[in-house]
């Protein structure tokens, strides 16, 4: 039993899981610091607000209770400039790297059909 879980617990797949975790977290600390630094000051400068100032920005009150129009329209400019982040910083970096890393893709062949048409073609022939 201990040594199925020793199997499992060290296994290269769990460790290479785990390190991509960590990275993972790391990433997105790193990338909510961007935004809520850098990005959402910028927003909230250039529409009036102070940094995150864009949720109040927009409220209502209705019967007693305030409606926050402006929560969600920063939440979903938080959104937006993390998927920017994302894309910008780590995905086309990502690609550029692969494409630069990668070999020139293979040259295709004939397919099995144009291939069985030859031998077809070739015991004709013969």
């Amino acid at each position: 039993m201990l040594k199925g879980f020793k199997e499992f617990a060290f296994k290269g797949n769990l460790i290479e899981t785990g390190i991509a975790l960590v990275m993972a977290l790391a990433v997105a600390a790193l990338i909510t610091a961007l935004v809520e630094n850098v990005l959402m000051p910028l927003i909230g400068a250039l529409t009036g607000g102070a940094g995150d100032g864009i949720a109040e920005l927009w409220a209502a009150e209705v019967n007693g209770s305030t409606i926050m129009f402006g929560a969600f329209v920063s939440a979903l400019i938080t959104f937006v400039a993390i998927a920017a982040a994302v894309y910008f910083f780590i995905v086309k970096p990502y690609e550029a790297y692969k494409a630069r890393t990668e070999g020139p893709a293979e040259e295709e062949g004939p397919s099995e059909v144009e291939l069985l048409a030859q031998i077809r073609d070739a015991l004709v022939r013969a």
